[in-house]
């Protein structure tokens, strides 16, 4: 199979988009862990250690996802100079590995979305004991 150098440029709004999102992602968690640091410090609740860890989970892998997914925009940068050089098998193996770096790099943000959801289902719980 024959790629032209603008099948990898076909990449880039995708991984632009990914790692804007990504971005996203890690500027809210930095804002809910400054907010639960203001809230243990004023009201010195006890009951924020399962948010506390699931934010630490967060951290961990929206700082994984961003690294991958540049990882494979260098990638895809680098199978366009190895194709605009005519290193036509050498670019095709880069491009190979861009798309399985940019595969790992979401299902890293899957499983952070899981982690989300979890994080939001301890809110509930509090909201529902606070209601009761």
């Amino acid at each position: 199979m024959d790629i032209e150098i603008s099948t990898p440029a076909l990449l880039f709004p995708a991984i632009s988009l990914l790692l804007l999102a990504y971005t996203n992602r890690f500027l809210t968690t930095g804002q809910l862990i400054r907010s639960i640091s203001s809230q243990a410090r004023t009201t010195g609740s006890k009951n924020l250690a399962g948010q506390i860890e699931n934010l630490k989970k967060r951290l961990e892998l929206t700082k994984w996802m961003q690294f991958f997914g540049v990882v494979s925009m260098l990638l895809c940068t680098l199978s366009m100079f190895s194709l605009f050089l005519e290193f036509h098998e050498i670019g095709k193996k880069i491009f190979g590995l861009s798309l399985i770096t940019m595969c790992i790099s979401l299902f890293i943000s899957l499983w952070e979305v899981y982690i989300s959801s979890n994080a939001l289902n301890l809110e509930l719980q509090d909201l529902t004991k606070q209601c009761e």
